[in-house]
């Protein structure tokens, strides 16, 4: 057999391919190794699943095969600006573990996130703490783990970095304007302009090395001028830390980036702004990052759902009746997951996840995307007991009875990472799958051979 530099040979290693993997799997070495040689479609996984089990249990389906085009997607577009993969945005081990074989960073936010980081072996340098407001013995555990690189945007930093991180590697969070976004950063985090020149003067008084600028321009941004904007202001940033003596030798350009192009803005418009502006503004040795989440694992998401129950409603406002076509119904779906399970986006991130037909009286529709009924107004709720586990209101589906399938798909970013098992739901399991085996390799083996090179 082959051999393969570093987690590249892992997965080659493998002799006993499986047709998935399950997400409590992932310690074995030959549970990764064995994602690799599965790939089946999204679809032929899902298909399978619910053939092959009578629980009816929520299950996701991960295609790495889409972050590794996700990857492939950045590199080409993006060359200059190194992705730290956003860890709170999806913490699947298995995601993680095929960002850190392809040689990206991470941004982590915590204790917890670096840690975990680390343990799946990420050199410290590259991790950014990034993260304004750090907690104290958090800092200490940054030192002592050699995690140099972490975000500021008040003076109480810059007193708990001088006593607990003499090595810290600061960069100036300055606040932005994220009035496109649909998660707004401004209002917790971020330095004013006038605020930036007296925390440069005061880092200066205290011995603090400051080495770059970041800036975020909000989560779910839909203009790309906001990163065109944001650049603007990091340049006027650098400048007056070189008024102040400062020679700043990197810019964190955040994150934001779209996940799908369904999105109101497309990565390439984002792209093209953002390349234009940073090589613009930034000179050559200048390095630049970037904190991407959801483009990376929104689109490799897909979620199954079985319907548990459903009430019918009359047009007079009346339910549970037996009624026809003509009397114009509509239906209320019960799903097995919801608010307080995987589309807590829908509260937290401002999503709104569009349900589609699976599979109906047995017959799966996957493959057709829409089927050729009737449609009527519906709407669709989680399990819990609380009303206001609703996921849509009002929709369009086919009548659906009880058994039938649902299925939703970009369902990677800011779902799993804050699901809970609120009255009693289990957390919804996750299969894998990967449809870009020989692509990963090339990647993983090309990354190996950098690191071993620096």
């Amino acid at each position: 057999m082959k051999e393969y530099p570093g987690i590249a040979n892992e997965i080659i290693a493998s002799i006993n391919a499986q047709t998935s993997v399950k997400s409590e799997d992932v310690k074995s070495q030959n549970a990764f190794a064995n994602l690799f040689k599965c790939t089946h479609s999204v679809q032929d996984v899902i298909k399978n699943h619910i053939l092959e089990n009578e629980d009816e249990d929520p299950f996701f389906v991960c295609d790495i095969g889409q972050v590794v085009r996700q990857h492939i997607k950045w590199v080409r577009n993006l060359p200059r600006i190194e992705p730290f993969y956003a860890v709170k945005c999806c913490g699947d081990p298995l995601l993680l573990k095929t960002m850190v074989s392809m040689g990206t960073g991470f941004d982590c936010a915590s204790r917890g996130e670096m840690q975990n980081m680390l343990n799946y072996g990420v050199p410290p340098s590259k991790i950014i703490y990034a993260n304004p407001c750090k907690q104290n013995s958090h800092i200490r555990f940054a030192s002592e783990k050699g995690i140099e690189m972490m975000t500021f945007d008040n003076v109480d930093e810059l007193y708990k970095v001088k006593k607990y991180h003499k090595s810290a590697k600061m960069v100036l969070r300055v606040l932005i304007d994220d009035s496109n976004s649909l998660c707004k950063f401004s209002s917790k985090f971020g330095a004013s302009p006038s605020a930036a020149r007296e925390l440069l003067e005061k880092a200066r008084e205290l011995g603090i090395n400051v080495i770059g600028v970041s800036f975020h321009v909000g989560s779910g941004c839909f203009a790309s001028s906001s990163f065109r904007d944001a650049v603007l202001v990091a340049r006027n940033v650098f400048d007056i830390g070189k008024e102040l003596g400062f020679d700043f030798t990197l810019l964190d350009v955040g994150g934001g980036f779209p996940g799908s192009d369904n999105e109101n803005i497309s990565f390439g418009e984002v792209c093209e702004v953002l390349r234009t502006a940073v090589d613009k503004y930034f000179p050559a040795h200048v390095r630049v990052i970037a904190e991407p989440g959801r483009y990376y694992s929104a689109s490799a998401f897909t979620i199954a759902t079985n319907i548990i129950a459903r009430r019918i409603v009359k047009r007079d406002g009346s339910d549970d009746g037996i009624v026809g076509n003509d009397d114009h119904p509509s239906f209320m779906y019960y799903i097995n997951d919801g608010i307080y399970g995987s589309f807590n986006s829908i509260m937290f991130d401002h999503q709104h996840p569009r349900p589609k037909p699976l599979c109906k009286n047995g017959q799966f529709l996957f493959d057709n995307g829409e089927t050729r009924e009737t449609e009527f107004n519906c709407s669709v709720w989680g399990p819990t007991c609380d009303s206001l586990d609703c996921l849509s209101k009002n929709t369009l589906l086919p009548e659906l009875d009880v058994g039938d399938w649902l299925y939703f798909d970009e369902m990677g970013a800011y779902t799993i990472s804050a699901a809970s098992e609120f009255n009693g739901f289990k957390k919804s399991k996750i299969l894998y799958t990967n449809t870009e085996t020989t692509e990963f390799l090339k990647i993983a083996i090309a990354a190996e051979q950098s690191k071993n090179l620096n």
